[in-house]
């Protein structure tokens, strides 16, 4: 049974999500039997790179930087209940595509888990640049990888970057973190281990065709192309 993640390595969430997601799959019995294949989703391919993440955040919401940091302590929050480590004060800015070009090598190779790990760590955690090509040739080889010759070429696996964003669109994916279970069931945004886990189950059980909307997600909890709810 296969699980498709949609996802961007500059959204919180995303990250929240994957780890709830992995922690369900932890406890579900027939876990070594699930493929899970993550897919790409650019929350905004325009963002100036390198830019404070926080003044990014009050210039699009149209808040103060002060009430922008207030806003962010509750997202570290969220992941510190997931178990994670959020570090918004000296975060960064990126441009995603590359990270997404290697992902997709990364799972040609089987080591796309790892190398997704890798990268939210990097970016929410240790606050580094994954626009930059050493920062990302450094994360691949922690998990053994070898990217060189596709970050050398703009054009490898962009394609296949692209086909994902398209089917996100077909599948009327307005924000990420999405998830599609079986390709029966959708669910949107950063859930609860429980919801993951009941579906996880209830999809087992049926082995059926058809995409079914498990949380009606009013839009929180996630990232879409016009920001983050924080």
């Amino acid at each position: 049974m296969k699980v498709e993640i949609w996802s961007d390595f500059a959204c919180p969430f995303c990250y929240i999500g994957k780890t709830y997601y992995e922690q369900a799959l932890a406890q579900f019995p027939n876990r070594e039997q699930i493929v899970t294949q993550y897919k790409s989703f650019e929350l905004d391919p325009n963002e100036t790179p390198q830019r404070s993440t926080i003044e990014a955040l009050a210039e699009k919401y149209g808040n103060s930087v002060a009430q922008t940091k207030e806003m962010t302590k509750g997202v570290a929050s969220r992941a510190a209940e997931a178990g994670l480590t959020f570090h918004f004060d000296n975060m960064m800015t990126i441009h995603s595509l590359d990270a997404h070009r290697i992902m997709h090598y990364a799972e040609s190779q089987g080591k796309a888990k790892e190398l997704a790990g890798a990268l939210f760590y990097a970016y929410f955690t240790d606050n580094k640049n994954l626009s930059d090509h050493q920062v990302l040739t450094e994360l691949a080889e922690s998990v053994g990888l070898q990217v060189a010759d596709v970050l050398s070429d703009p054009e490898k696996f962009k394609s296949q970057v692209r086909a994902d964003e398209f089917e996100a669109q077909q599948l009327g994916v307005r924000g990420v973190p999405f998830f599609v279970v079986d390709r029966k069931y959708a669910i949107s945004g950063a859930q609860p281990v429980s919801v993951f886990l009941d579906t996880l189950n209830k999809a087992w059980s049926e082995r059926a065709g058809g995409l079914t909307q498990v949380v009606s997600s009013d839009d929180s909890d996630s990232c879409g192309p016009d920001g983050c709810k924080v």
